[in-house]
């Protein structure tokens, strides 16, 4: 049976928060402490309360598990806000987002730990992550086994494996570990694990050119027992996903959105850079010459072609293939707006208490999320291919 499809359109939600009131402060006050998370490299987990405490947390859950059973142009709304503020906040929430919102469309997930996993998100702030990214594997999205082995006892699954990678690590309370069972044939899936298990350790490995907020750290699993109705949907490899095909544009949307936001916040900083630099020698400020004129007029001209793709994807409007180009395009976009900025403001712009050169950090981050721009344009070109030898 076919996982149903997750929430593009929009859809009434009469408990939803009042986003207009309550996002710009949540953005204000991430942004406030950004440059210290990204210093010290440590978890904005006041954030995580903030959001909580707003009623965001369980956004994209569903509505008779106590979430609000919000839409995607609702989800994209309230991350671009949070991304815009602080992005590894903005991060991990889009894990949180996913996980929730997909959570009814997987049958290996029984009923309790469903009803567990939100109402803790609801009542004590809880987040969710995938542990997927390995030493030796790389990406599982290209392909091959992990190494981390879940072993089938009579009290339970016992988990051996190291994870890298692991975004949000240090704040988690549950993780979704990709792991092989040691059956002869393996399955291959998410095992469901509360982070205070016994056997788990955290390695403060991440020190990270950008995101340095996240706490994407390695996780070490050393005889970790959970019980049998942890393995949430374990398939044999090669088997199709577990999760609807509306989930890939949910995926590219939420991530690229991060990215665009972080370009957006470049951009407001760049503004006031210009029009408050009144250099002696021209004695009006710089945002009185035309070339900086017609270098903001590009700038906003990327952020029109970002707005135009995430809103058109977020209603639905685009096909897998195509979910996968807007994220690699919104990205790529980001990248440029930040650069572009940079290259006009120079030493200023470049300087550590500055928030640009943080910005240009952090949007650099965008090209390593799965769908990469390889495989992105690769499956495009395929698409195209397969559509010319259908119309002949």
């Amino acid at each position: 049976m076919n996982a149903p499809a997750l929430r593009l359109t929009p859809t009434p939600t009469p408990d939803l928060p009042d986003l207009d009131l309550i996002l710009p402060g949540l953005t204000a006050a991430f942004a406030a402490t950004a440059g210290q998370h990204d210093r010290e490299a440590s978890l904005p987990t006041a954030n995580f309360e903030a959001l909580r405490e707003a009623g965001l947390l369980a956004l994209t859950a569903p509505r008779r598990l106590g979430g609000l059973e919000a839409d995607l142009p609702t989800a994209l709304k309230v991350i671009s806000a949070v991304a815009r503020g602080e992005p590894a906040t903005a991060l991990v929430l889009v894990m949180q987002y996913l996980f929730h919102a997909s959570v009814e469309g997987r049958s290996g997930w029984p009923e309790h730990l469903k009803q567990r996993v939100i109402g803790e998100a609801i009542s004590d702030g809880a987040l969710i992550n995938a542990l997927r990214v390995e030493p030796d594997l790389g990406t599982p999205a290209r392909g091959g086994l992990p190494a981390t082995i879940a072993r089938r006892t009579p009290e339970g699954w016992r988990i051996d494996g190291r994870k890298i990678y692991s975004t949000g690590s240090t704040g988690l309370t549950w993780f979704v570990v990709w792991a092989r069972s040691d059956d002869p044939e393996p399955l291959v899936g998410g095992w469901l694990v509360r982070a205070d298990t016994p056997g788990i350790t955290i390695e403060e490995t991440w020190d990270h050119l950008g995101l340095r907020a996240s706490a994407s750290h390695d996780v070490v699993f050393e005889d970790v027992l959970v019980p049998l109705d942890h393995a949430l949907d374990p398939q044999p490899l090669g088997a199709p996903p577990p999760y609807p095909a509306s989930f890939a544009a949910w995926s590219a949307v939420l991530t690229a959105a991060i990215y665009d936001a972080q370009a957006r916040a470049a951009r407001d900083w760049l503004i006031g850079f210009l029009a408050n630099r009144k250099p002696a020698n021209l004695g009006a400020a710089l945002s009185t010459l035309p070339r900086f004129q017609e270098a903001v007029g590009e700038i906003d001209s990327l952020l029109l072609s970002n707005r135009v793709l995430l809103d058109t994807a977020a209603r639905g409007e685009v096909t897998g293939v195509e979910a996968g180009q807007v994220k690699h395009l919104v990205t790529e976009n980001a990248i440029s707006v930040v650069e572009k900025a940079l290259k006009l403001t120079g030493n200023p712009g470049l300087t550590r208490g500055a928030p640009l050169e943080r910005h240009h950090r952090d949007v650099l981050c965008g090209r390593v999320h799965t769908p990469q721009a390889d495989v992105v344009l690769t499956s495009a070109g395929k698409a195209a291919f397969a559509a010319h030898e259908a119309a002949r």
